[in-house]
């Protein structure tokens, strides 16, 4: 039975190998953007052959995968037939739709992870590392869309090393992007280790992409906000989201941006005209106003959800955002939404 053995040096004669895993329902849109960018940069001449690259799909069987859009992709080698890689690759997607990664999968990971090759968690594929127990001590980047899943999925990992406000994090052998288009960025970040920035740019700009994003950089901005507002406080507003139950102290949340809780104050109220608490507690309370139309959970049960201490206090701030208690403003609404279904 073959393994995943330690990287060797990517040069001419040996080019540098990825080991691909598509986990069910996975995300077509960051899987092909890795991929290309790898075809890209590997060959000069539009020619597309693995020269400085090479890249195999493996998985348990030969059977087609389904990605979350319906098309299928067919694994190249099974697990047992995988060769040695420099880079192991676990795609994920949808969370909530069919099976998860198998336990043939989690043995392979765990298999890589004994070796001196670098894992890959794109999009929901750091679900997978976590739960192949290849996490522990590493800092984890996930989807802000994800990131209670991912607490409730994994609570023995500390929420301190989740990073749900950037776009990827590097941490050694380890490397987490939240999905999307981001892994095209994690594909260049990992090229530029390797080749010449020269054939990484190359290759971005026949996909016509801009110059890599940096790991640093903001996911993409909660609705609401300017999207020219300063990546500090793009950070800092999907920090609050993630934290809305439990608001974070205006000290903890500086820290995770690496200010002052007063450079923090300061920028905030130039870029929205409020102070961190302010925004923050208008952010809970409009979520808690989304949850009375959108849920049949009861006032308490919202306040607690949102971040307040009881039903009393949710009332207090609600009044001062709409002008009405919390159950007078869903009264109205489903008044008003079950008036619109009759008009149609």
């Amino acid at each position: 039975m073959s393994s995943v053995s330690a990287p060797l040096h990517a040069g001419p004669s040996q080019p540098l190998r990825f080991g691909i895993v598509l986990l069910p329902n996975f995300t077509l849109t960051a899987f092909s953007g890795f991929v290309d960018l790898l075809r890209l940069a590997s060959d000069d001449g539009d020619q597309s052959r693995p020269v400085r690259c090479s890249w195999t799909i493996v998985a348990e069987s030969l059977v087609p995968i389904r990605a979350s859009c319906g098309i299928q992709v067919a694994p190249w080698v099974t697990f047992d037939e995988a060769g040695a890689f420099d880079y192991v690759l676990v795609v994920g997607g949808l969370l909530h739709s069919g099976p998860s990664a198998s336990e043939a999968t989690l043995r392979f990971i765990r298999k890589a992870a004994s070796t001196s090759a670098t894992l890959v968690g794109i999009c929901t594929g750091a679900f997978a590392l976590a739960r192949a127990g290849v996490m522990e001590g590493y800092r984890i980047c996930v989807s802000w869309f994800h990131y209670w899943d991912f607490v409730e999925r994994y609570p023995a990992i500390p929420e301190a090393s989740l990073i749900a406000d950037r776009l990827f994090v590097i941490d050694r052998r380890r490397i987490t992007c939240s999905g999307g288009r981001a892994s095209i960025d994690v594909a260049a970040a990992i090229l530029l280790r390797h080749f010449d920035a020269s054939i990484v740019q190359k290759a971005q700009r026949i996909l016509i992409v801009d110059d890599a994003q940096r790991g640093s950089a903001p996911q993409p901005y909660p609705s609401g906000l300017d999207p020219t507002s300063h990546p500090k406080v793009r950070r800092a507003v999907l920090v609050m989201e993630q934290h809305i139950g439990q608001p974070l102290p205006l000290a903890e949340l500086a820290r995770r941006l690496d200010m002052s809780v007063r450079q923090l104050e300061r920028l905030f109220s130039a870029q929205t005209g409020k102070s961190p608490n302010v925004y923050g507690r208008q952010m809970r309370v409009r979520m808690a106003a989304w949850m009375l139309t959108g849920s049949d959970k009861t006032v308490s049960d919202i306040a607690m959800s949102c971040g307040f201490s009881d039903a009393s206090h949710l009332g207090r701030e609600f009044r001062k955002e709409f002008n009405e208690s919390p159950s007078a403003y869903r009264l109205t609404r489903s008044r008003s939404h079950e008036a619109g279904w009759q008009g149609v």
